[in-house]
């Protein structure tokens, strides 16, 4: 008997040990579940902060290059307009000239009205950063010139500038208009020129 009673309450102890270790395990998975919660919602807030974030970045950049959009427009549009006003007295000057020439029939004075006025409109262009370069005379450069024809010639070497038929100009260091002219070439032999001239008698 006394044994049975023994047993018993081994069983009731066992079954109260199983009882508080199920009721920790719960309280354990109710905590992690909790913390997990509080984690998640951690991170869905951050998720939402770093959205809005960017959200508004990308607004900011879209205001920002329509801005530089409008900023270069208006740039362009008005990017001669010192140039401009630097170059209405000039056209001043030419209309006064073209004026006083019709009226007083005067040649050298209207000569050298208009070339006063193309040494201002030079000067302008000078102050702009425009300047000739010269070619007469000197060898030919595809980087400068643009070679309109050939001619054989005795008094130069072949490859010479020996006719600038239209100048050539610089912006800064760079080529703005090459100088289109014509280039010497080595002068034609006795027998070359006579048959050249025997096939056009033919």
């Amino acid at each position: 008997m006394a044994d049975d009673n023994k047993t018993k309450e081994k069983d009731q102890r066992e079954d109260k040990q199983r009882q508080n270790g199920r009721a920790e395990a719960n309280v354990k998975e109710t905590q992690m579940a909790a913390e997990l919660q509080q984690k998640l919602e951690e991170v869905q807030a951050t998720a939402d902060t770093c959205r809005d974030q960017l959200l508004r970045k990308a607004a900011e950049f879209e205001n920002y290059k329509r801005r530089m959009e409008i900023d270069q427009t208006n740039f362009v549009k008005t990017a001669n307009e010192s140039l401009l006003g630097l170059l209405l007295p000039v056209l001043d000057d030419l209309s006064r000239s073209l004026k006083s020439g019709k009226e007083q029939k005067n040649f050298d004075a209207f000569f050298k009205g208009v070339e006063l006025i193309q040494n201002k409109f030079m000067q302008i262009l000078e102050g702009q950063g425009l300047s000739p370069f010269d070619s007469q005379g000197k060898p030919f450069d595809v980087d400068l010139h643009d070679a309109l024809l050939q001619v054989p010639r005795k008094d130069v070497p072949p490859g010479t500038v020996v006719e600038e038929v239209e100048r050539g100009y610089k912006l800064y260091d760079r080529v703005l208009r090459h100088a289109k002219v014509v280039v010497s070439s080595e002068p034609q032999s006795p027998d070359e020129s006579d048959s050249r001239d025997r096939n056009d008698h033919r």
